[in-house]
């Protein structure tokens, strides 16, 4: 008899469990662009502080850790999860940890591919935005985020629907809902639960176009992640909801340590900087133990050793250090990663419960996940590419309007 999951509701900000699903999220957004060279000072006016080397090579290494979360937490949501190691359970049919124990291992950590793609959404989203207008903002984020998930949305409805015996298929009005990437805000459930990232990506954005408006500074960015971890701090212990949705305290720190480490990328590093990525650390542990607890499957030592890890190597990235890998293929494994995040799970759960009894489970694996990357690609190359090109134009035009009816007013 087959094990049915229920699609629960999308969990509340302050929950350490985040509705069970990883990650990737978008992880970040546009592949890494070069860093902006420096605006030169006034004259006769000293410059206070140094500025990133004119000209830095594209960041290949981001694309490439892109890819490595993104495939972490594939293989966490096929191989590691806690529902996947329970006895008739709807992915393998018994323990996980039974069938291939080295791998269960390996794959309880792949959940933390959320944190690291938030802490690179942190750094990319600030150095994609440093000299550009709201506007500029906004549109990149809708041509980057909509078409995929768009394609993903009915990706993954019509894969219910094939596939039945897994999931429970939403309403229909449910489904709708979803395609404005807005149905948190409405407490209306997830069609898929890795969606849940992407709240909590759109709440970072929103609060960022406030920095980005006034014009993005070493100071202001500065200030911005002061009072966001200042609000990060006491929104748990707070009795007013607004600030709990708005500080997001559950993702809040690693954000903030994206930014730092882009600030340090483009000014060179500081005291400063580094209490504000230090501090960013010792929280983001905290929230590491609690996601221990609800998944449930790891150890919190292990999980802080993975993230620590995954600092260091960011901490290099920002310091110039990986400035010489220039492997032009790792461009195209970050434009897969946000594709692949969004359409892995509930159809890649399926296929796994219908044919995991019919080859080697790694062999199975290593099949389905080479699949939605082939998947992911076509999407990106047919879907994606073309999509951005006519929203970009479509959106220009009306703001471009938009500001002839206001200068006519």
């Amino acid at each position: 008899m087959q094990v049915r999951f229920q699609q629960p509701l999308s969990p509340a900000v302050d929950s350490p469990g985040r509705g069970g699903a990883a990650v990737a999220g978008r992880t970040g957004g546009d592949s890494p662009p070069r860093t902006a060279p420096p605006r030169p000072a006034p004259p006769g006016t000293a410059p206070t502080r140094k500025v990133a080397t004119v000209g830095r090579p594209r960041l290949y290494v981001v694309d490439g850790i892109r890819l490595v979360a993104a495939l972490m937490v594939a293989l966490h949501h096929y191989a590691g999860t806690n529902r996947a190691n329970q006895p008739g359970n709807a992915i393998w049919g018994r323990p996980a940890s039974e069938i291939m124990p080295t791998l269960f291992h390996f794959a309880s950590f792949g959940w933390i591919g959320v944190e690291i793609f938030f802490v690179i959404s942190g750094f990319v989203i600030c150095m994609s935005c440093w000299g550009r207008t709201p506007k500029d903002f906004f549109v990149s984020r809708v041509i980057r985020l909509y078409p995929a998930y768009w394609v993903g949305v009915a990706f993954t409805t019509v894969s219910m629907i094939v596939l039945p015996g897994v999931w429970d298929r939403p309403p229909g009005r449910d489904i709708l809902l979803n395609l404005t990437m807005l149905q948190s805000g409405s407490d209306v459930p997830d069609v898929d639960l890795v969606y849940w990232t992407l709240w909590s990506e759109l709440r970072f954005y929103l609060l960022f176009m406030v920095v980005v408006a006034m014009g993005l500074t070493y100071r202001r960015v500065v200030v911005f992640c002061c009072v966001w971890g200042a609000a990060a701090m006491l929104a748990p212990v707070s009795t007013f909801p607004l600030l709990v949705l708005a500080a997001d305290p559950g993702g809040a720190w690693y954000f903030i340590a994206g930014l730092a480490l882009y600030l340090m990328h483009r000014f060179g590093q500081d005291l400063l900087l580094w209490g504000i990525l230090a501090m960013a650390w010792l929280m983001g542990q905290r929230e590491l133990a609690m996601r221990v607890a609800y998944e449930d499957v790891s150890s919190w030592r292990g999980a802080v050793l993975i993230f620590t890890v995954f600092l260091l190597i960011m901490v290099a990235v920002a310091l110039g250090f990986t400035d010489r890998i220039r492997w032009r293929w790792l461009v195209t494994a970050g434009c897969l990663t946000y594709p692949l995040y969004l359409m892995h799970y509930v159809a890649g759960v399926s296929l796994l419960n219908r044919l995991h009894d019919t080859m080697d489970p790694r062999l199975l694996l290593a099949l389905v996940i080479s699949g939605f990357l082939a998947l992911s690609w076509l999407v990106h190359r047919f879907v994606e590419r073309p999509a951005a090109r006519l929203l970009k134009r479509g959106l220009e035009s009306s703001f471009t309007r938009l500001r002839s009816f206001g200068r006519a007013a």
